[in-house]
């Protein structure tokens, strides 16, 4: 529960706790502080039952994935399955990431079946033996890290073109054919097949590809218990059963004997050759492994609790364990292993809490493959090969693209997606690597420098990057300024060399000792460049802040959203301590510690906070932990109060003071009200990046918004609403609520009867919520949700549907309804996500409210 509603148990045990001991109990070597708490007691059962029903989940959806992935590479249809359990035994007992599940993956699919007609089948498993070896390599090397500098567009790029390579191949099975060795070949002999169609083969791919795609949007209740069946196992074993019941001949699974099962050879053919083909495997396997651990720490994180359990992956030991699986797996005739994307989701999203999940769905993948060849056996390959067509076209992924798009690398996707497809998979990889490195140079060199002048004051714009490369054309704008006039040169760009820095300083001596005058600022953070003390060599000047316009001091410590963590504020000795200099340092840039801006992350400050000061008075980080710096726990309130209070005083007010003395005259213009909760960790100044006079902040526990008429003697939020939109006449209201939020949780825990305290009577304005959220699961409608994702549980929800429940309530203020009607106010609806950092914005669509995600990148009006 959130730290801003406290229940009745949670105070009684801080009364509890804070209350004097009559007497302490002397201390034993079995007592633990609370950040060592006492190991948990062995289980008497080895496998949690909830790793249980996740490998059987991730088993059904692996069984039908294997033998397709084998149909679609030419091998031996036991090789998907020899892939599948050592991926699930190896990887799941060595690797570094503990619910990635392993297994044949179709990113390697291009690459296999090109083996297997090149140098056959028993030298493919060789070439699969030697990657193993060669992943091993890296992972003592420790490059895994190294793996994942390639350009994200590279590797969406030879997705999508491995993705478009096995559906093109698979349609001619799906049709009753045989696939081609090629791409283009399978283009020129599509019209052919379509002509010559098999309508049985075809039927059973229908029926296989519609229910894959029906089956996850089946409505009601009903619904939601039937979607726990994986879509993947209900569509070929429904295609199974109708082509068995009504007595199609098509060509079926053929397993033979495991007595005549090939294993590998000695690699014969050109060694150059074979050299390609091994560096092709160890990097398809190696960078779809280490991405998908990735992913699968992002998915782990999303789900509430489990990130304490399992941990983050640890790529050098994934790495390892991957190489040691394909070193099995080859040496088995098994296909290569690489981590699985859809089965790892599926591991997580089941509940999944260890490792031992995916050893238990490889030891379900033995057995079937020993006990259920009659059953697999009755499979129809149309049906196989209709399952991996459609998870060749899901990697060509419309997110992708748009992401790809909105990063300008459209170019960079097209050429990887087209060589791999054309050319095969290293070459279009070697091309995609090449071509971002060029577009990467491009943009470091492209630089545009632009001079004009206004109302006196002449303006040098430099947009890009500023190099070396762009100092003469820079020199040329800048002697286009005459002597003795005031020259401002603003920098658009997040890098400048030494060269170009001293062009620019030496150029603002040289003008400002003929008299003129001098500006370098920055857009992004309307940092100065500072200018050396004669008499000690050290920079000074001042540093402009960008929403303030109040000046700094350049040898100040710390300056407006300096960092939480580990914030250090008292002298030289802490920053020996901490391991690196002070947040906000300057350097010749202006720019933060280690060339960061001011409260850009580092490793040792991760986050930026108000105002210059600690977070809160007690310097505590946002996790709890007492800062390095931070008082000891038993230092007096007042103590921490006075201490922060002496911090502001010393660094933040020199800052703010102009800013403030000019809102004192003015007084204050806030353009928007910003409703919220008043739990602790919503800093509303920094996730809107707002400052003195520009929010108009009501807070309060769950973000309420009490119809009018029903306050109770509590008109605080009706009168604050009035103010803003008749007094400030404000232009927008915003509604926020937050992740985790402890009143939410409070609505779902609180039984029915009378509110007898303060907090249950208040928190009766929620209810409306409750209900809300109630008539829409009775209904099976979709309800608030977030984009690309439905709410976590049930918190989640009531705390999206709070927010659409209060915006209506605030449509009923008068004033409200008034300024809505006149077009003179907007309402706005956002979601803060505390554990990701992350804002969402309401929007109104046919399918109801969807929080869309709010990006670095995404500018408003």
């Amino acid at each position: 529960m959130s730290a801003s509603v406290p229940t009745r148990s949670h105070a009684l045990g801080l009364a509890r706790r804070t209350a004097p001991p009559a007497a302490a109990p002397p201390r034993t070597k079995d007592h633990h502080s609370p950040d060592h708490p006492p190991p948990v007691p062995p289980r008497h059962f080895p496998f949690a039952g909830a790793d249980l029903s996740a490998s059987i989940a991730v088993f059904l959806i692996a069984l039908p994935l294997s033998l397709g992935i084998a149909l679609a590479t030419g091998a031996p249809l036991q090789s998907g399955l020899v892939a599948a359990a050592v991926g699930g035994l190896v990887v799941g007992r060595l690797g570094g990431s503990p619910l990635q599940v392993s297994g044949p993956a179709a990113g390697l699919t291009v690459v296999t079946a090109d083996l297997i007609h090149r140098y056959g089948w028993r030298t493919t498993c060789a070439i699969t033996v030697l990657a193993g070896l060669a992943q091993l390599g890296l992972g003592c090397l420790r490059v895994a890290r190294g793996a994942l500098a390639v350009s994200p567009a590279v590797v969406h790029g030879m997705l999508a073109g491995i993705g478009i390579t096995i559906a093109v191949a698979q349609l001619h099975i799906v049709l009753g054919g045989s696939p081609q060795s090629s791409v283009l070949a399978n283009l020129r002999a599509l019209p052919a097949q379509l002509a010559g169609l098999r309508p049985a083969a075809v039927s059973v791919s229908a029926l296989t590809l519609t229910l894959l795609l029906l089956w996850p949007r089946i409505p009601g209740p009903a619904g939601r218990l039937l979607r726990r069946i994986p879509a993947a196992l209900v569509a070929v074993a429904g295609a199974t059963t109708v082509a068995a019941l009504t007595g199609l001949d098509l060509p079926r699974v053929d397993l033979p004997s495991w007595h005549s099962h090939a294993l590998a050879g000695l690699p014969e053919g050109p060694a150059l050759g074979l050299v390609a083909a091994v560096l092709t495997t160890t990097l398809v396997c190696s960078v779809q492994s280490l991405l998908g651990a990735v992913a699968v720490d992002k998915l782990v994180a999303r789900t509430p609790g489990l990130s304490t359990r399992v941990g983050r992956s640890r790529l050098d030991r994934e790495l390892l364990g991957q190489g040691a699986a394909n070193m099995v797996s080859g040496a088995l005739g098994g296909l290569p292993v690489a981590g699985v994307a859809v089965r790892s989701s599926a591991n997580v999203q089941a509940g999944a809490v260890s490792r031992n999940s995916t050893m238990l769905h490889g030891v379900l993948v033995v057995i079937a493959a020993l006990l259920m060849v009659p059953i697999l056996e009755l499979i129809p390959l149309a049906s196989l090969a209709a399952l991996v067509m459609a998870v060749g076209i899901q990697m060509v992924s419309l997110h992708h693209i748009r992401t790809v798009t909105r990063h300008r690398e459209v170019l960079v996707y097209a050429v990887t997606t087209l060589g791999v497809v054309v050319l095969g998979v290293l070459e279009g990889v070697t091309l995609g690597i090449g071509v971002a490195v060029a577009v990467a140079l491009h943009r470091l060199t492209r630089t545009r420098i632009t001079h004009d002048e206004g109302e006196g004051v002449h303006h040098v714009h430099v947009r890009g990057q500023l190099t070396f490369l762009a100092v003469p054309r820079l020199n040329q704008a800048l002697h286009l300024v005459p002597q003795g006039a005031h020259a401002v040169v603003e920098l658009d760009g997040s890098f400048m060399d030494h060269a170009a820095y001293e062009s620019l300083h030496d150029w603002q001596k040289t003008h400002t000792a003929q008299g003129g005058s001098a500006e370098l600022t920055s857009r992004s953070a309307r940092v100065r460049i500072a200018e050396p003390s004669p008499a000690t060599g050290r920079r000074t000047g001042t540093a402009t802040t960008a929403t303030t316009g109040v000046e700094e001091p350049a040898d100040c410590r710390c300056r407006p959203w300096t960092a939480w963590r580990n914030h250090q504020c008292e002298g030289p000795q802490s920053v020996v301590a901490s391991g690196g200099p002070p947040a906000g340092a300057s350097g010749p840039h202006g720019a933060g510690a280690a060339g960061r801006g001011p409260g850009r992350p580092t490793r040792d400050h991760p986050a930026g906070a108000p105002g210059g000061a600690p977070v809160g008075v007690n310097g505590a980080t946002p996790g709890g932990a007492p800062a390095a710096s931070s008082p000891p726990p038993s230092e007096p309130s007042e103590h921490q109060l006075v201490r922060g209070i002496s911090a502001f005083q010393r660094n933040t007010a020199p800052l703010v003071r102009g800013e403030l003395a000019r809102l004192a005259r003015e007084g204050q213009r806030p353009t928007q009200l910003f409703l919220t909760c008043a739990d602790s960790r919503l800093v509303t100044s920094m996730i809107t990046s707002s400052g003195p006079g520009d929010l108009f902040v009501v807070r309060n526990v769950g973000n309420l918004v009490p119809l009018p008429g029903e306050e109770s003697g509590d008109d605080s939020v009706g009168a604050a609403i009035e103010y803003a939109v008749d007094v400030l006449k404000v232009r927008s209201i915003t509604v926020c609520g937050h992740s985790g939020c402890g009143a939410m949780q409070a609505l779902l825990d609180a039984g029915p009867g009378d509110a007898r305290t303060p907090l249950e009577r208040w928190l009766r304005h929620g209810r409306p919520s409750l209900r809300r959220v109630a008539d829409e699961t009775d209904a099976d409608r979709p309800g608030a949700r977030m984009t690309g994702r439905e709410p976590e549980d049930v918190v989640e929800r009531l705390c999206l549907t709070n927010v659409v429940q209060q915006l209506e309530h605030l449509r009923a203020h008068e004033s409200v309804t008034r300024a809505l009607g006149e077009g003179a106010l907007e309402l706005h609806g956002m979601y803060f996500h505390v554990g990701e950092a992350q804002a969402y914005l309401l929007t109104e669509t046919d399918g109801g409210q969807v929080f869309g995600h709010v990006g670095a990148a995404d500018l408003t009006a």
